[in-house]
C-alpha cells in the first residue's frame, strides 16, 4: 500500500451537496413561512394551503436529516481569520439554532395536528400516523409554540440574509462566496488533499 501524505490546503467553499441543500431548503422554508402566514389570514385558502404546508414540512424534515449528516461528515470552510472572535462564536451558535428550528418546526407541526386530532395528510389517500395522543391542552401549547418558532425563524432568516449580503458585497471575505461556489485564492498551507 502506498504511503499517504497529507498536505494542508484551505477549503474555499462548501461541498456541492451542502450548497444545493442550502439553496433548495432556503426556497422551501421561505415558501413554508409565507404559506403559514396565509393559513392564518385566509379561511378561504386555508384548506388548499394546509395541503401544501404538510408535505412541504415533511420534505424539509427529511432534507434537514440529509443536510445534518452531510454537515457532520464533510469538512467545511473556516470563517475568515480577520473576523472577530465574538462574531465567530455567534455565527456558530446561530448556525446550530437554525438546525434546531429546521427539526423543531416540522415535528411540532406534526405533533400539533396529532394533539388536535387532525389528519396529517401527506397526499390524498396517505396519512402520517399521529405522534401524540389527542389532547386539547397539548394542542394549544403546540400551536402557540409552532407559531412563535416560525416567527423567530423568519426574523433569523432576515438577519442571516442581511449578514450574508454584508459579508459578500461590503466585507468581501468569502463567506457568501463559500455557499455559492465562487472560489477565492487561498493559503495552501491550510488546505487538505491526499497524495497517494
Amino acid at each position: 500500500m502506498n504511503n499517504k501524505k497529507l498536505t494542508q490546503m484551505p477549503l474555499s467553499s462548501f461541498n456541492s451537496t451542502a450548497q444545493i441543500l442550502h439553496w433548495l431548503m432556503a426556497a422551501m422554508i421561505l415558501t413554508m413561512l409565507f404559506v403559514g402566514v396565509g393559513m392564518m389570514t385566509s379561511l378561504t385558502l386555508r384548506p388548499w394551503l394546509l395541503d401544501l404546508h404538510i408535505p412541504l414540512g415533511v420534505a424539509i424534515l427529511l432534507l434537514v436529516i440529509v443536510r445534518l449528516i452531510n454537515r457532520l461528515t464533510r469538512p467545511v470552510p473556516k470563517l475568515p481569520g480577520e473576523m472577530p472572535g465574538w462574531q465567530k462564536y455567534m455565527a456558530t451558535i446561530l448556525h446550530w439554532i437554525f438546525y434546531a428550528l429546521m427539526f423543531a418546526l416540522p415535528i411540532s407541526g406534526w405533533a400539533q395536528l396529532s394533539a388536535g386530532g387532525f389528519p396529517v395528510r401527506l397526499y390524498p389517500g396517505f396519512h402520517l400516523p399521529a405522534i401524540l395522543e389527542q389532547n386539547p391542552t397539548s394542542y394549544a401549547w403546540l400551536h402557540d409554540s409552532h407559531r412563535i418558532m416560525a416567527w423567530a425563524f423568519f426574523f433569523m432568516i432576515v438577519g442571516h440574509l442581511s449578514a450574508a449580503l454584508i459579508h459578500g458585497f461590503i466585507y468581501k471575505d468569502n463567506i457568501l462566496q463559500s455557499m455559492i461556489g465562487q472560489k477565492k485564492p487561498t493559503n495552501k498551507s491550510d488546505e487538505i488533499c491526499s497524495d497517494q
